[in-house]
C-alpha cells in the first residue's frame, strides 16, 4: 500500500495561539531538534568504512534519484535529501487522522504557515495513540498512521531518515519525488490540493525513473503495482462516495450506525472480490486487516482525489513540468470559490 506522506513543519511550524497546546508544541520542538542534530552528509556515510555496505548502497541510489529529480522533474536543487539520519525507530513520526462520527470530511489541525491541516503529527506512538483513543472515546473516528518521510517544505534541509530506506529503490525514489514536489508548491490550509499534487508528480517521476532504468521486466511488475493501487484507491473512494451520501440524509443517529456498519461490511467483502480478481495478491491485507472508519477513507482520499485533476493539467502543459508547476502554483492561489470548478472541470475532462 503505498505511503502516507507526511506534509509538517516542525521547529518553524509555531503554533497559532488557541489551536494547540504548549505541550504539543514542545514534543514537535523535541522531535524536529533530535532529527535535525542526526543529520550527516552521504558523503561523508559513502567515505566511513565502518558503515554497512548496503546502506551505501541505499544512500547511491538517493543520489541518483536525487539527480534525476532536479534535471527531468525540475524540482528543487538544494540541500534537501543531501544527508542522512538514523531515527532508531520504525517511523519518522505518527499521523493522527480523525472525522466526525457521521462525516467523510477530515478533522483539521490549525498551524501558521502551512494553514489548516487534515492530520496531527506525533514523534511518539503511544503519544499518537493516546490522542486517536481519546478522539474515538469523544465520539469521532480516529486512527493512527505511521510516516516513513520527512519535509519541512524547504525551510530546512531535511535529511533522507532511515524510515525512508525500508522502502524499495523505486518506492524510494518516489517518496523523495513526492516531498520535494511540496517545496515548488504547497497551498495553504488545502491538504487535499498539495498532497494529490506531490502524490501526480510521485508517480509521473516513477514513470518515467523506470523508463531510464530501462528494466522491462520492472517496467512491467511496476505497472502491475500501479493498476492495483488504483483499483484499491477507486474501491476506498466508492466506499467514501457512498458514506458521503449516506451522512446527508435525515436519518436517526442510530439507524445511521446501522448503514454505515454496513457499509463498512461491504468495503471488506468487495475488497475480497478485488484479491480474488488479482489472483489471490494480498498486499493490502494489511490495510484491511483492522476496524476501518471514516478516518481511514479520509487518509487515503487526502492524497489520491484530486491526481486525475493534475494527470489532465500536465497533458494540458504538454508534459513540460516547468509548465506545470506554473500553473499548479497560480491554482494554489486562487480562493476555494474560483478553485473548486476549475478543479470539477480538470475531472470531467479526465474521465472522459
Amino acid at each position: 500500500m503505498k505511503k502516507v506522506a507526511l506534509l509538517f513543519i516542525a521547529l518553524v511550524l509555531i503554533v497559532s495561539q488557541g489551536c494547540t497546546s504548549i505541550r504539543y508544541y514542545s514534543q514537535v520542538t523535541r522531535g524536529h531538534l533530535d532529527l535535525m542534530s542526526r543529520r550527516v552528509p552521504i558523503d561523508e556515510v559513502l567515505e566511513d568504512p565502518k558503515i554497512d555496505e548496503q546502506l551505501k548502497l541505499r544512500l547511491l541510489k538517493v543520489l541518483e534519484a536525487r539527480k534525476f529529480a532536479v534535471e527531468e522533474l525540475k524540482l528543487p536543487d538544494n540541500g534537501s535529501y543531501r544527508s542522512y539520519a538514523d531515527l532508531e525507530r520504525p517511523f519518522v513520526l505518527w499521523n493522527v487522522f480523525a472525522t466526525k462520527e457521521f462525516s467523510t470530511q477530515a478533522t483539521t489541525w490549525c498551524y501558521l504557515f502551512v494553514g489548516c491541516l487534515g492530520y496531527r503529527g506525533y514523534y511518539a506512538e503511544e503519544k499518537a495513540n493516546a490522542v486517536a483513543a481519546d478522539l474515538n472515546a469523544q465520539g469521532f473516528d480516529a486512527f493512527v498512521g505511521g510516516v516513513p518521510a520527512y519535509s519541512t517544505l524547504g525551510r530546512f534541509d531535511d535529511p533522507v531518515v532511515n524510515t525512508m530506506l525500508r522502502r524499495s529503490d523505486v518506492e524510494l525514489a518516489g517518496l523523495l519525488f513526492h516531498e520535494l514536489t511540496h517545496q515548488v508548491v504547497y497551498r495553504t490550509s488545502d491538504s487535499e490540493f498539495s498532497e494529490s499534487l506531490a502524490s501526480f508528480v510521485e508517480m509521473e517521476g516513477i514513470r518515467r525513473w523506470m523508463l531510464q532504468l530501462d528494466n522491462e521486466e520492472r517496467n512491467v511488475q511496476y505497472a502491475l503495482a500501479q493498476a492495483r493501487e488504483e483499483e484499491f484507491i477507486a474501491l476506498v473512494t466508492r466506499a467514501r462516495d457512498r458514506l458521503t451520501e449516506l451522512y446527508g440524509g435525515a436519518r436517526p443517529a442510530h439507524d445511521m450506525r446501522v448503514a454505515k456498519a454496513q457499509e463498512f461490511e461491504r468495503l471488506q467483502l468487495e475488497y475480497v472480490e478485488l484479491r480474488e480478481s488479482w489472483g489471490g495478491y494480498a498486499g493490502y491485507d494489511g490495510w484491511f486487516d483492522r476496524d476501518l472508519n471514516n478516518a481511514h477513507l479520509v487518509s487515503i482520499s487526502t492524497y489520491n482525489r484530486l491526481v486525475p485533476a493534475f494527470a489532465q493539467l500536465f497533458r494540458d502543459s504538454g508534459g513540460d513540468f516547468d509548465v506545470f508547476f506554473k500553473r499548479s502554483e497560480k491554482l494554489s492561489e486562487l480562493e476555494p470559490e474560483e478553485l473548486a470548478p476549475i478543479i470539477d472541470e480538470l475531472l470531467i475532462r479526465a474521465s472522459e
